[in-house]
């Protein structure tokens, strides 16, 4: 049984602004079971999207997804809103805190 997607966020927004960074909703999706993009950025750069994939054991692992090209910096934005066309559930948070992986690690699933 999964979390529901809106609660997810919320958790994860409260911990990010507990450590001193900031978080905000970019894209809201479906309330319970809506896909979740994770956009990792440090003081406004170095931006990666982070994507839990489905394995092969039936477990969902998160993975990077796409990093902000330096020489392209719209192509990200450019990524965000194809995957937003695809799927209409998709929810899309930004976090700006250092070493943001450890937030997405410590995510359930």
């Amino acid at each position: 049984m999964r979390l529901p997607t809106h609660l997810e966020v919320a958790a994860l927004i409260r911990r990010v602004e507990t450590a001193g960074g900031f978080a905000t909703v970019l894209t809201k999706g479906e309330r319970d079971a809506g896909t979740l993009l994770v956009v990792l950025v440090e003081r406004g750069a170095n931006a990666r999207v982070y994507e839990r994939l489905p394995q092969l054991d039936g477990s969902r692992k998160w993975s990077l997804a796409k990093a902000q090209n330096p020489q392209d910096p719209h192509e990200l934005a450019g990524y965000l809103n194809r995957r937003g066309m695809q799927d209409p559930d998709l929810w899309i948070i930004e976090l700006d805190v250092r070493d943001g992986e450890r937030f997405v690690d410590e995510l359930a699933y």
